[in-house]
């Protein structure tokens, strides 16, 4: 049986290191560099031939370095001999997954192509925008969810009276729906458009149940925040006494942080796929328990 080691990237130190104690394995050291212009390099000061690697790098903003990080760590080390495994919690591109106005680039299927050539043999990433997105993927590619440890995060530490959990957009409405069955709560889904070109977000508000309830709004990527702060004005609006929001990947780019202070929400808990002041969330556990159930 092959040695099985952890290699964790810059973008994913404290997770990475989680998850070889929750494995119980050794690992890697190498060095990643970035230079003053931007340029990165990576450099692998261990033998890894025959071994069964999981490189662990989430490809969070800046999405582009952390990607290229990911890349030169799995060619260098599938080079060298080594079988990857690339654990990216959180999958930049993973929205873009098909061609959604005329003439776009469908950009996880070009990530697919890059991972593919530099050597990794399996992905495991966390709660993946759209499942059709695995399809890209032209080797073994699994999304783990890590809503049940939201939803056990939400009932032990957030203590709402009897919320409705609710979904800003239908895209996101079966993984909301699975937290609000776990969770023994009631789902409702908005209605959310988006303007492709400039991006903006709107809500309709017609007839929400939601009078005098708490509400948990409920979504798998926290990026600007303007899907959270349309959804949480909407459900104000409606009557409901108060509104907290869970989400798996924080992002929370730009003035993301200001907007959803502007949207007073009560509670804003997202996992540690990224790090961040609101990424209480650990899936290490839950990373680790399918890692355990991998063959050589």
């Amino acid at each position: 049986m092959a040695e099985k080691l952890v290699l964790a990237g810059p973008a994913s130190e404290e997770l990475g290191k989680s998850v070889a104690q929750s494995l119980g394995l050794g690992t890697l050291d190498a060095e990643f560099k970035v230079f003053p212009d931007g340029e990165s390099k990576f450099t692998l000061d261990a033998r890894v031939s025959g071994k069964s690697i999981f490189l662990i790098q989430s490809t969070h903003p800046p999405v582009d370095q952390h990607l290229f990080q990911l890349l030169l760590a799995a060619h260098r080390l599938s080079q060298d001999g080594a079988k990857v495994t690339a654990v990216v919690p959180y999958l930049a591109y993973a929205r873009q997954d098909k061609e959604f106005l005329p003439g776009e680039g469908v950009t996880l299927g070009v990530v697919a192509h890059l991972a593919r050539s530099v050597g990794v043999r399996r992905l495991v990433t966390v709660d993946i925008h759209s499942a059709e997105g695995l399809s890209l993927f032209s080797f073994p590619t699994y999304s783990v969810s890590a809503i049940p440890n939201l939803v056990e995060y939400a009932k032990s530490q957030m203590r709402l009276d009897d919320p409705v959990v609710i979904a800003p957009d239908m895209g996101g409405s079966k993984r909301t729906e699975a937290f609000a069955q776990l969770y023994g709560a009631k789902f409702l889904q908005l209605t959310k458009t988006r303007d492709r070109s400039s991006g903006d977000v709107r809500v309709k508000e017609d007839k929400l149940d939601v009078e005098g309830k708490q509400v948990l709004i409920v979504d798998d990527i926290i990026s600007t925040g303007g899907t959270v702060r349309a959804a949480a004005e909407a459900v104000l609006k409606g009557g409901a006494k108060g509104v907290s929001v869970v989400g798996v990947h924080g992002l929370f780019v730009g003035s993301a942080t200001q907007t959803l202070e502007k949207a007073g929400l009560r509670h804003v808990v997202c996992t540690n796929t990224v790090p961040g002041k609101f990424n209480k969330v650990d899936v290490s556990e839950a990373i680790s328990a399918h890692l355990k159930t991998l063959d050589e």
